[in-house]
C-alpha cells in the first residue's frame, strides 16, 4: 500500500493519501516501526495525522480530490460515450465520492516543522 502511494504521488490521477492511510491502518496493526515512520513522515506524516485525529482532508487536498473526480467523469464521458442510464450512475457514484470528500472536516495548515513531534 505504502508503495501504490508513493507511485500515485508521481503519477498523475492516481489517489496517493488513501493508499498512505491504509499503509498506515495495516502497518499499525504489522509494524509498529514503519507506522511510526509514516506518521513522523515530513510530507505524509502530518496529513496521515490529521486524519487519524479527527477526519480532516486538507483544503488542498479536497480540491485536487474533486478536479480529479471531475476530470475523470469527464474523460470517462468522453472516452466511453456511455449510455445516459450507465452516465447517470456514474455521475451518482462519483457525486457521491465527492461530497463525501467535501463534507470531512477541514485540516489545519501544518507546517513541515510540525510533521515531528
Amino acid at each position: 500500500m505504502a508503495a501504490l502511494g508513493i507511485i500515485g504521488a508521481l503519477v498523475p490521477l492516481m489517489p496517493t493519501t488513501i493508499f498512505l492511510i491504509l499503509a498506515a491502518w495495516f502497518f499499525a496493526r504489522s509494524s509498529p516501526r514503519f507506522e511510526a515512520y509514516l506518521l513522523a513522515n515530513r510530507w505524509c506524516g502530518p496529513v496521515l495525522r490529521a486524519w487519524r485525529e479527527s477526519g480532516a482532508i486538507p483544503w488542498k487536498a479536497k480540491v485536487l480530490a474533486v478536479a480529479g473526480i471531475s476530470g475523470g467523469y469527464g474523460a470517462f464521458i468522453l472516452i466511453a460515450s456511455p449510455s445516459i442510464w450507465l452516465a447517470l450512475f456514474v455521475a451518482i457514484v462519483l457525486g457521491g465520492c465527492a461530497l463525501y470528500v467535501v463534507s470531512r472536516p477541514t485540516a489545519q495548515r501544518l507546517a513541515v516543522s510540525d510533521a515531528v513531534d
